[in-house]
């Protein structure tokens, strides 16, 4: 093998894929190349679980088939990834970022962890997350945060931090992460990598640890949107036998249209994303890159989404209601943690609910329990799914008007790690521009378009009508051929 493994973690996952397919580089030597980087960054708190042995008895399996010849059909091949802790998977523990499935080791692998490794692609380990998915900052993990590679005394975004700092930091050329509110979109912009959300029902949710079902879609986090569509192009597809909410839609080559003209694209631009609440750096930077495309030969279109202010009272019912659902599953009886000492039944699911879930969850699962019971469910939950069919509906007029829609990912760029523990709702407001799209069900994706106060990244969100992942990923292509943004390292990675 002729390819220096110093320079690894600089190629992208597309080229990486090309030189391993050459036989360039054999799929052992990138994985140890990779597992030593994930072991000196360790401080980043990016893995929760790493397996060498069982990761380079995958690589020696890829090169194997590699050898035969058989990267053809497999363009992953050999290429090492790491997967969110929300994925379930059995070679590594799956803890959701919980104490309550602390060391649990699942007898089966989440239907986007069986279909990637059908392809030969290789597991680094387990990322950091906020636990069950409930947060924006991951420091709602019980193993302690996941610190922004740009700057570590800062967030990375959540719930999916652990994924968006180990691509941004060069521990793993791409990461699988889950979008319930913008958990895949938010983490990429405040660490300067690319994600996407795909259309819900795209990808299989089986095996991912459920946090509100009717929201929750996997999704890829890479440096590049070529890196994406090609995860995508694997992740997605029907899965029926498993998941009832899996589209029945082939899966697609979404790097078949990465490359076409843009020039007369309509870019709708809402005027609820560009408020007073929006941070000047943060508009800078997205008013920048929207100049970008109109030289790409785009238009921008004014579009309202009058209801964006709702959104974040309608998420915070809804998917908090089917959380407490969803969770009620965690009881010390079958897996996962159960208190010492109890003294009857009740008394245990009690003390093991108490020891198990963090504050966060507590939190939500409560709120959850509250808006579903008898005498609130017509005043509060009943009116949030009416809303969520209101907000769904303004997206469908503005798409009458555009191709696609920007605008920011976040008001602002990444805060200081503890800066807003102590007020929950200041959380919940970072996600306004992430929610709409998600209650809606529409792909959405961010891309780095510059950066903003303290040198921090900011990301640019895309949202397309329904399966039009493609179109998606071609227009952050072609300014991600115009721009070098995607290609910035934090100073020391």
């Amino acid at each position: 093998m002729t390819q220096s493994t110093t320079e690894l973690h600089d190629l992208t996952l597309a080229e990486l894929a090309g030189l391993l397919q050459a036989r360039k580089v054999s799929a052992v030597e990138t994985a140890q190349h990779f597992l030593l980087r994930a072991e000196t960054h360790s401080a980043l708190g990016a893995f929760l679980a790493r397996d060498r042995d069982c990761t380079l008895a995958q690589a020696r399996s890829a090169d194997q088939r590699l050898a035969r010849a058989d990267a053809a059909h497999h363009p992953l091949l050999g290429v090492p990834l790491a997967h969110k802790d929300i994925f379930v998977t059995r070679d590594f523990a799956s803890t959701a970022g919980s104490r309550m499935l602390a060391g649990y080791r699942s007898p089966f692998d989440a239907t986007v962890v069986e279909r990637l490794g059908r392809e030969g692609v290789v597991t680094l380990g387990k990322l950091n997350c906020d636990e069950f998915a409930m947060g924006s900052s991951n420091e709602n993990s019980a193993y302690g945060p996941v610190r922004n590679p740009w700057d570590t005394a800062r967030t990375p975004g959540g719930s999916s931090g652990g994924s968006a700092a180990a691509v941004a930091a060069r521990l793993t050329p791409a990461a699988t992460g889950t979008d319930t509110g913008g958990s895949i979109r938010q983490p990429a912009a405040f660490c300067g990598v690319t994600g996407i959300k795909p259309t819900y029902g795209r990808a299989s949710r089986y095996g991912m640890v459920a946090f509100a079902s009717s929201l929750d879609q996997a999704g890829p986090m890479a440096r590049t949107a070529q890196d994406c569509a090609m995860l995508l192009s694997v992740m997605c597809g029907p899965d029926p036998d498993r998941d009832s909410t899996s589209l029945d839609t082939p899966a697609e080559d979404f790097t078949r249209t990465l490359s076409d003209p843009i020039t007369g694209l309509r870019i709708g631009i809402p005027a609820e994303f560009f408020g007073d609440g929006l941070a000047a750096d943060v508009r800078t930077a997205i008013d920048t890159a929207l100049a970008q495309y109109q030289a790409l030969g785009a238009t921008l279109v004014p579009v309202s989404l009058p209801r964006t202010e709702l959104s974040i009272p309608v998420y915070y019912i809804i998917a908090p209601a089917e959380a407490s659902s969803n969770l009620s599953r965690f009881d010390g009886v079958k897996f996962g943690h159960r208190a010492e000492h109890y003294s009857d039944l009740a008394d245990m699911y009690r003390k093991t609910r108490a020891e198990g879930f963090g504050d966060e969850v507590k939190r939500r699962i409560m709120i959850g329990t509250y808006v579903l019971s008898h005498g609130y469910y017509d005043a509060y939950y009943l009116q949030a799914q009416k809303i969520r069919r209101m907000i769904a509906d303004d997206f469908q007029q503005a798409f009458k008007q555009c191709d696609v829609i920007a605008g920011p990912v976040a008001p602002t760029v990444a805060w200081k790690l503890g800066e807003k523990n102590n007020d929950p709702v200041a959380n919940y407001l970072a996600d306004i521009f992430t929610l709409p799209g998600s209650l809606a069900g529409l792909p959405g994706m961010s891309i780095p378009v510059g950066f903003g106060a303290h040198g921090m990244p900011v990301g640019m969100q895309l949202i397309g009508n329904y399966l039009q992942e493609g179109r998606l990923l071609n227009v952050a292509h072609r300014f991600q051929q115009a721009t070098d943004w995607h290609a910035r390292v934090p100073k020391g990675f």
